[in-house]
């Protein structure tokens, strides 16, 4: 055994990679954290998701807080930025995306229950307090959570943004 670095990790994960991004976009509901979202625009990068897409508070290029944790993949991520995101949501539904946001609801389905059908799809984070907007919620076809086993009931926006995501991934793999 030995470790990859660098280019040599670069060329493994080449193999892998589409012709084309992944058709998921990513919306973030004002995010309240520059490193948050610096984080999640460092995995959409390796998830290698269509766009990211900023609304309200949450921090964009350039943002030297952000930047600490995208480590250079917001030259790489392709990202637009909306003042509100019930425009942005109402945009992509033009775009022929089906909606979900990813919040603990009363109907909320367990994200390993979404479909192929379902893609491409525009998967809503919402704020690190308030979580999606009402407005939003209400926008979407669909609501879904990450099933958690603890006693405690959220995980951090930007480690929840990455395990959903890599289900979502996994499950357009299967078609790939």
């Amino acid at each position: 055994m030995k470790k990859l670095e660098g280019e040599e990790i670069l060329k493994k994960w080449r193999q892998n990679r589409l012709n084309s991004r992944f058709p998921l976009v990513a919306v973030l509901d004002n995010i309240r954290s520059a490193y948050n979202v610096g984080s999640m625009f460092r995995t959409a990068e390796c998830a290698y998701l269509s766009k990211l897409i900023l609304c309200g508070i949450t921090a964009y290029p350039p943002n030297s807080k952000l930047e600490k944790t995208a480590l250079g993949t917001t030259k790489t991520m392709p990202w637009e930025y909306f003042g509100d995101t019930y425009q942005a949501v109402k945009h992509l539904k033009n775009l022929g995306y089906k909606i979900a946001a990813l919040e603990i609801t009363d109907s909320s389905l367990p994200i390993q229950k979404i479909g192929l059908s379902d893609f491409p799809l525009a998967l809503v984070i919402g704020n690190e307090v308030t979580g999606v907007d009402e407005r939003v919620l209400e926008e979407a076809d669909m609501i879904l959570e990450i099933p958690l086993y603890g006693e405690k009931e959220s995980l951090n926006v930007a480690i929840a943004f990455g395990v959903a995501i890599f289900l979502l991934i996994e499950k357009l793999r299967k078609t790939c």
